[in-house]
């Protein structure tokens, strides 16, 4: 087994449905770290994420419309969570350009 840590970065908008991080074929995956950041030095923004488990083709909320305020960060996901082959961590903000996601990923093969 091979172990590959991983960071992922993005600018989150306003599509619910929008992949930050899809889990590769063959791997398993444990997010380790996220924490989301209002660059927005004015206005609060909201987060809403979600893992969308490809085996049941469902989406499972992880926060909805979490508020994050101004020049404030969060982190999300409260401990360790696990994707397998095609799992996606989803993510989107309630205006584009507000909110930056950083995510720390251990994708084991």
């Amino acid at each position: 087994m091979a172990e590959t840590f991983k960071n992922v970065v993005a600018d989150l908008g306003t599509t619910a449905t929008t992949a930050v991080y899809t889990c590769p074929s063959a791997t398993t995956a444990i997010v380790i770290h996220c924490q989301v950041a209002n660059v927005d030095g004015t206005n609060d923004a909201d987060l809403s994420m979600a893992l969308f488990d490809n085996s049941a083709t469902a989406d499972a909320a992880i926060v909805s419309t979490l508020l994050v305020p101004a020049d404030g960060a969060v982190n999300p996901i409260g401990g360790k969570l696990v994707l397998e082959a095609s799992d996606q961590l989803r993510a989107s903000a309630n205006a584009t350009g507000d909110l930056e996601i950083t995510i720390g990923v251990l994708e084991i093969t």
